[in-house]
């Protein structure tokens, strides 16, 4: 088997600008949920998605595939959240297995009082260099990325299959 070929300079290029974008983007939002909200990233992740699910409920599982995180990871994070009454866990109506994760009203208005920093910076940092058609084409290589990582991710970001 022949070793696969280096990236050419244009590869690369695209590479370590995707990579240092992520990371200025990614520090700048730790910082702001960190000094307005008291939140890591994947806490305001995971009350970000509650909050945008009609119910306010998901399973424990399908919340850990969405945000990319481990289930012990998101079970240590689930608890600090239930500690400071952000969310409630209790086991899962479909499933006696599972648990399931509902957002309270006080981490319903975290949410709300962080997203308009939380939206600022996303709108100065990444947003406002480009214009629509710069955003468009931003949603559809990376959406076509995302989808081709979302088909093979990693064991601890892999869907559980669902028991019958």
């Amino acid at each position: 088997m022949s070793e696969p070929e280096g990236l050419d300079a244009e590869q690369l290029a695209a590479y370590f600008a995707l990579m240092e974008v992520s990371s200025l983007l990614r520090h700048a939002v730790e910082r702001q949920l960190r000094d307005e909200g008291g939140l890591s990233y994947v806490q305001f992740e995971i009350l970000a998605r509650l909050a945008d699910t009609p119910s306010g409920r998901q399973r424990m599982t399908d919340l850990a595939d969405g945000v990319v995180y481990s289930r012990s990871g998101l079970t240590y994070q689930a608890g600090r959240l239930e500690e400071a009454g952000l969310i409630a866990r209790e086991p899962s109506d479909e499933d006696e297995r599972s648990t399931t994760v509902a957002i309270t009203a006080s981490g319903r208005e975290l949410v709300a009082r962080v997203m308009p920093g939380h939206v600022r910076i996303a709108r100065r940092m990444l947003l406002d260099p480009l214009d629509r058609e710069d955003i468009a084409a931003l949603t559809e290589v990376l959406g076509r990325v995302r989808d081709r990582m979302r088909a093979a991710p990693p064991r601890s970001a892999a869907p559980r299959p669902r028991r019958a």
